[in-house]
């Protein structure tokens, strides 16, 4: 039996110019994972990353706590099918003052609890975005990012046995694959994506012909290894 890690990637920098970069947490988080994997003695025979930067940076920071026999036959390649859909564009098209980073912080600051306001928000955004009466509005469908994660899980279907594959990729990326998986509905996919926590794992089981869920958005080694204040969502 095969297994394919899932990684969300770590703590990004929500709030600056450039979302697509680990915080000074998320390279923390990725240190950690890094090394419960050494602690486990963990081979990997591929490491797939989603083309982002995030996604590199915790690909990078965590494996560099790998003893270098355990990755000496690693193949590493990239798979932009393993890439976020486009946060900032579903936001933009539910709430235009998103274009204006100011006058959107002023908007988010009226309410009593702007991260409350913001999930929200960003809820009915996503609700927008995958109910296809607007499709025509976006670069990507929600139906077109769905078929693009599914098909980057399938060229990972010829796994071979006893072979461990770890993707370093985002949470919607992982909400959409259980989907495909467990059979939820897109309302679903929505709520879990906010309870991913940043550099949980997702591990997936592979027989011929099938894959399914092992465990999901396990961060047991942020929570042992880790300070308080080391499990994030955002």
């Amino acid at each position: 039996m095969g297994q394919i890690l899932l990684v969300r990637h770590g703590q990004a920098s929500f709030g600056a110019a450039n979302y697509d970069q680990l915080s000074e947490l998320g390279y923390e988080q990725a240190r950690l994972l890094g090394q419960w994997y050494t602690n486990s003695h963990q081979p990997f025979h591929k490491v797939v990353t989603g083309g982002m930067a995030r996604h590199r940076q915790t690909a990078d920071t965590c494996l560099a706590e790998l003893p270098k026999p355990l990755l000496a036959d690693t193949e590493w390649i990239t798979d932009e099918d393993f890439a976020e859909f486009d946060h900032h564009e579903v936001l933009l098209r539910h709430c235009p003052e998103f274009a204006d980073a100011v006058a959107f912080k002023a908007l988010l600051a009226d309410h009593v609890e702007p991260p409350r306001a913001l999930e929200h928000l960003f809820r009915a955004a996503m609700q927008r975005w995958m109910g296809g009466w607007h499709d025509s509005d976006y670069t990507e469908t929600w139906p077109d990012f769905r078929r693009r994660c599914v098909r980057a899980l399938e060229r990972l279907e010829n796994g071979q046995s006893g072979h461990t594959t770890i993707v370093f990729t985002s949470g919607g990326v992982i909400s959409t694959l259980m989907q495909h998986l467990l059979g939820l509905q897109d309302y679903q996919v929505m709520e879990m994506s906010w309870t991913l926590a940043n550099c949980a794992v997702t591990k997936l089981l592979q027989r011929p012909g099938q894959i399914t869920l092992g465990y999901l958005n396990n961060y047991a080694h942020l929570e042992w290894l880790g300070q308080p204040g080391s499990v994030t969502y955002r």
